[in-house]
């Protein structure tokens, strides 16, 4: 299985890669991580270091997961792997390691961001429909509060119920439904639980608001 541990490996690196504390110090010279919110993410590298900095943070972050599902995958689905696991399988765990990837990075003391952006990536290239779906939800959980933490975490509780309705009602077919709804239900669980901070300061209404440029 020496292909498999090779997609689990790459995937997970590339997943490490810290974009937004490298554009931090890139860009203005600061640990990303002790401005702002103190998350290492896109949304507090546009609200410390700016919007066109943020979106590319962001972009990056899902690239990742896309890289990983839509190239990584592919290059080693050969040989062994190919007889065992179906090709949406191994996209899927792929995926999902370059999110573990993103959440503990290796190259950050095992301390990363939430998350929300590269498994964004990862489901865009395997069920972009239902991804649309679910940033459309974001967007306008977003808009409507200004409460990015609030969208993510509202459209990750509704993402398989997407996947459900897409298949069962919209008549969308997945590669592999049943392991979809179930890697599906496992990322949105870890974006949730990734969030538990951002809920208490929710509920005590001490979250931050997306604000643009201040430190």
């Amino acid at each position: 299985m020496l292909n498999l541990a090779l997609i689990i490996g790459l995937s997970y690196l590339v997943g490490s890669i810290p974009t937004s504390i490298i554009v931090g110090k890139a860009v203005k010279g600061i640990d990303i991580r002790n401005y702002g919110s103190g998350n290492p993410g896109g949304t507090n590298v546009i609200r410390v270091v700016g919007l066109g900095w943020g979106i590319f943070v962001i972009l990056f972050d899902a690239f990742k997961g896309f890289f990983a599902t839509a190239f990584i995958s592919k290059w080693f689905y050969q040989g062994e792997i190919a007889t065992i696991l179906n090709f949406t399988t191994v996209q899927i765990i792929a995926g999902c390691f370059s999110v573990i990837g993103h959440v503990w990075t290796v190259f950050a003391g095992f301390k990363g961001g939430k998350g929300v952006s590269t498994s964004a990536g990862m489901l865009l290239g395997i069920a972009p429909f239902d991804l649309l779906i679910a940033l459309l939800v974001f967007i306008f959980i977003v808009a409507l509060t200004r409460y990015v933490s609030l969208g993510s975490i509202v459209s990750a509780i509704l993402f398989p119920g997407i996947i459900f309705l897409t298949e069962k009602v919209l008549g969308v077919k997945h590669s592999d439904f049943m392991t979809l709804l179930i890697f599906g239900s496992a990322i949105a669980f870890l974006i949730v639980y990734r969030h538990k901070s951002n809920i208490k300061r929710l509920l005590s209404g001490t979250e931050n608001k997306l604000i643009f440029g201040r430190k």
